[in-house]
């Protein structure tokens, strides 16, 4: 089942910030986007018009995820009658928001509206680096964080400025429909797929993917497909087509890291990934293949200690 997702356009919205997200979730191909707002149309940042917008429904369904986008020069476009209208309307989404029926998308200078409908007070957020001091002064409740690509507090996740949303929509496809979804879709867009700081670390995934080397590059997706299976490294090299000590070297020149290591981070992300989903450490331990969860927190601690 298709989960919906609402996308409010003002006038003067940055295209990025509305462009990007709705790309990351239509290549998902789960979530059914919506344009709506208080005009039928606006233009945005670069000129462009976008057309046929929905007027803001009285409601959203229940599950409905509702993102608000930056706009250009927001110090003007934000206090306009049409953004007041909005900021009307959003006021009237804090129940279901906090219920947890509808998620809050607000996506860089997006906060600064969501905050002045009262829908940041008591939360954890962040916003653009340039307009960061305005969201804590509009919004002093709030609890406004620096130097974060995002950040995500009960149902209200809220991103840095512009590239940031879409690394925020990756997390919402990875939440919803697992991290293999959002690393596809990642590599589609080409683009790198970035975690919050108290989310399972996923980044050996794509972060010793920067090479060219074409049998390392088949190693890898042999241990990706399968991390959970029991790898050695003279069965790794003989299924890229290379012998196990041409492979240990190539891994050492072009990763920095053995073909075992690599093969642990890639455990260890499948390992907290399960805990997160609210497996219990053994069984999160073993669905990674390792043998307890004590192993798996050695491994844990091996990395951290680097």
């Amino acid at each position: 089942m298709q989960r919906n997702v609402y996308f409010v356009a003002l006038p003067g919205v940055m295209s990025l910030d509305l462009a990007g997200p709705a790309e990351a979730l239509r290549l998902a191909g789960q979530f059914q986007l919506h344009y709506i707002g208080p005009q039928p149309e606006v233009m945005m940042s670069t000129g462009l018009t976008v057309a046929h917008l929905q007027p803001l429904p009285a409601s959203l369904p229940e599950g409905s995820i509702l993102i608000m986008p930056g706009v250009e020069h927001s110090a003007e476009n934000f206090v306009s009658p049409v953004a007041m209208i909005t900021r009307d309307w959003l006021r009237q989404q804090k129940a279901a928001i906090e219920r947890g029926d509808l998620t809050l998308v607000c996506i860089c200078s997006g906060s600064l509206l969501a905050g002045q409908a009262g829908l940041l007070d008591g939360y954890q957020c962040t916003t653009h680096h340039d307009v960061i001091a305005r969201l804590r002064q509009q919004v002093p409740t709030a609890q406004v964080k620096d130097n974060r690509i995002f950040v995500e507090d009960r149902f209200v996740l809220t991103s840095a400025g512009i590239t940031a949303g879409i690394d925020l929509a990756l997390h919402i496809i990875s939440r919803h429909l697992g991290a293999q979804a959002a690393l596809d879709v990642a590599r589609e867009m080409v683009v790198y797929f970035r975690r919050a700081g108290d989310d399972p670390q996923l980044s050996p995934w794509l972060r010793y993917r920067n090479h060219l080397h074409p049998a390392v590059h088949r190693a890898q997706n042999l241990m990706a497909a399968e991390p959970e299976s029991t790898w050695q490294v003279e069965e790794v090299a003989a299924k890229s087509h290379i012998s196990s000590r041409h492979l240990t070297r190539l891994f050492k020149q072009h990763l920095g890291i053995s073909v075992r290591d690599y093969h642990e981070q890639l455990r260890i992300a499948i390992a907290s990934q399960r805990l997160q989903q609210g497996l219990g450490i053994e069984k999160a331990a073993l669905a990674a293949g390792f043998s307890s969860g004590r192993q798996f927190r050695r491994a844990q601690e091996r990395w951290e200690e680097r």
